[in-house]
């Protein structure tokens, strides 16, 4: 992917005036970081909102401040969106050093078909969706990709360890941690339930003999 990059300005509406702010095509923006001060800056919505999606908060974004410092290697760290409009009300942007090592969670992205859910009627599930790793900003992987072919029963599964990176990046999640697995069809699993089930009610029924004459006897 291209570097992506960002313009921005300095922002002198704040507080409840935002809202005005938001009206007229702009969102507000927050960028802090190591040696820098922490700044209050608003972008254009609709490019935003791209830069956003291209992004992720995994993939650097190179953050330009208008009449102000250039070339700021950013990570976004948090969107705010509205609660029933789902429109980005706030963005912040966390500046980093191209030198120094930094934490993100990179997409996980099982492609293709299992033929455990291909011949066998099973249902794909991937239980664990981004990967947290360690790496130099420009070196963290945009999406890693796991082959769905690999589960060919449902006994398979898929974990961290079962992730080849480069010896550059550092993994954070425990390699037991499971990615993906596939699970046998809904018929399957309740016939299984339900001769479990008839069991158990037929022991419940069993009358005991002994007890009720017991009772008899003592009456009598």
């Amino acid at each position: 992917m291209d570097n992506l990059k960002l313009s921005v300005s300095k922002r002198e509406v704040i507080g409840k005036k935002v809202s005005e702010l938001r009206r007229n095509g702009l969102t507000p923006v927050h960028m802090y970081g190591p040696e820098i001060e922490s700044g209050s800056l608003q972008c254009n919505s609709a490019i935003l909102s791209k830069v956003i999606t291209d992004a992720g908060t995994n993939i650097p974004v190179t953050v330009n401040v208008e009449n102000g410092e250039q070339d700021n290697l950013c990570f976004i760290r948090e969107v705010q969106y509205h609660p029933v409009t789902n429109k980005i009300l706030h963005v912040d942007f966390m500046k980093v050093q191209e030198g120094k090592v930094v934490q993100a969670q990179v997409p996980i992205a099982v492609e293709g078909t299992s033929p455990a859910v291909r011949t066998m009627g099973g249902t794909l599930l991937q239980p664990l969706q981004a990967l947290t790793v360690e790496a130099l900003p420009l070196e963290i992987p945009e999406l890693i990709v796991l082959q769905a072919e690999l589960l060919i029963d449902f006994e398979t599964n898929l974990y961290v360890s079962d992730i080849e990176l480069d010896n550059n990046i550092t993994v954070i999640n425990e390699g037991s941690e499971m990615v993906a697995s596939v699970v046998a069809p809904r018929v399957e699993r309740s016939e299984t339930d339900t001769g479990e089930g008839e069991v158990a009610e037929s022991e419940d029924n069993v009358e005991v003999i002994g007890d009720n004459d017991t009772s008899e006897n003592a009456e009598g």
